[in-house]
């Protein structure tokens, strides 16, 4: 018997309509089960935790039983406050199901501390740039006795001298005290 005949065998035809029956229920059952373990047509709206204390969001995430985590304590953005909810994964307005993990920003307490650069001794060319790119705000200039024009003398925060390496707030105002080139010269 070749193979060609084979196939439209009894036998075989009837083992082929068997296998396709088995293959059709199977899939069937694989996707109501699918349909009622996965919650298919549940909806949750995500709620705007947005300016929430971090207790208040959690009481009203449980309320509606879906979970949190907080993932970072980004930035500190003056207008929200402080230890508040800034930005959440999904976004207010999405729909989830239940138990979904919503992913929480926290706002921090204030703005970073960061070192002050090595600027004494370079030119206000340089040292504004650096100074501004860290994120601090470039305050009164003065200008003193000094043979060079324009070289940062020092640098000051409310009043105080400030030194390489210190910490001050990000967004702090530095005065900055230049050279007025005119130092050292006899008319």
């Amino acid at each position: 018997m070749t193979f060609i005949k084979f196939l439209f065998t009894k036998v075989f035809l009837k083992q082929l309509s068997i296998a396709i029956i088995a293959l059709l229920g199977l899939a069937f059952v694989i996707l109501f089960w699918l349909k009622f373990t996965t919650n298919h047509d549940q909806k949750i709206e995500v709620p705007s935790l947005a300016k929430m204390s971090l207790d208040t969001a959690e009481n009203k995430l449980n309320e509606i039983d879906l979970r949190f985590e907080v993932i970072d304590s980004s930035n500190y953005n003056p207008d929200f406050p402080k230890y508040s909810v800034i930005e959440q994964i999904p976004k207010a307005g999405e729909f989830v199901k239940e138990n979904r993990k919503i992913y929480l920003t926290l706002n921090r307490s204030g703005y970073v501390y960061l070192k002050i650069p090595e600027v004494v001794g370079k030119t206000r060319r340089q040292a504004e740039p650096t100074l501004i790119s860290m994120g601090f705000e470039i305050g009164r200039i003065t200008y003193k006795s000094y043979i060079a024009l324009d070289e940062v003398l020092e640098l000051s925060y409310k009043g105080k001298k400030l030194k390489s390496g210190e910490k001050i707030q990000k967004t702090s105002v530095i005065d900055l005290v230049l050279g007025d080139g005119e130092g050292g010269l006899k008319n």
